[in-house]
């Protein structure tokens, strides 16, 4: 497949996650499964089903951390972990396999070169941000799957944490809402943490370009 037919492909991918992401909502899927809450094996079941569309429909990985906590209690957190992770591939893979040029492309890959694969992972999912975004570009990166998956791992506990939390304090999934998982000390200690991460790389790499 020439560059032409990847652009394409690649344009109408997102048009049709686009659509999908308009006709659909979180909410929606919240109370779709709220009659599976009280079962832990139906639960269990139908949340890996949701972590298997959820890029499709471009839905936080939030929505998979809420509701293991509604209907697991902070014991849903290792199982949410796992489903964010496991969410995260698609995104991921597909980017890999993309066009992977440009000068976006080119400083992505002179930071992760600097920080190093696991850290750069880690730090850039404590930010703030789409997690299919930094999904997109650690595969465009070249981060190895392995260590992609730790990273995100590892990352992603303030979130998935957040997210358990709020989901046990709910008293009905139709209730519920995504935002009120992301607690702001928890995006500002994140955010913290992930400007540590990056700051000396990125100062290096500032301080490399002056010199040249």
């Amino acid at each position: 497949m020439d560059r032409r037919m990847r652009l394409v492909a690649g344009a109408g991918l997102c048009s049709l996650v686009a659509v999908l992401a308009w006709a659909s909502s979180p909410a929606w899927a919240l109370g779709r499964l709220a009659w599976v809450a009280a079962d832990p094996l139906r639960l269990t079941a139908a949340l890996v089903v949701v972590a298997a569309v959820r890029p499709l429909f471009a839905w936080p990985t939030t929505l998979l951390a809420v509701v293991a906590g509604y209907g697991l209690g902070l014991a849903g957190l290792p199982l949410a972990l796992a489903l964010v992770v496991l969410t995260s591939l698609p995104p991921y893979w597909l980017a890999g396999r993309g066009v992977r040029e440009g000068r976006l492309t080119a400083a992505g890959e002179r930071l992760v070169a600097e920080t190093g694969d696991l850290r750069s992972v880690v730090g850039s999912r404590l930010l703030p941000l789409p997690s299919d975004v930094v999904s997109a570009g650690a595969g465009v990166a070249g981060v190895a799957p392995g260590t992609f998956a730790l990273g995100t791992a590892i990352g992603e506990v303030p979130w998935v944490a957040a997210g358990v939390l709020a989901g046990d304090s709910f008293a009905t999934l139709e209730t519920a809402s995504l935002s009120a998982a992301m607690d702001p000390r928890v995006v500002v200690g994140a955010a913290l943490l992930a400007a540590l991460a990056f700051a000396g790389p990125a100062y290096r790499l500032i301080a490399g370009s002056v010199e040249q």
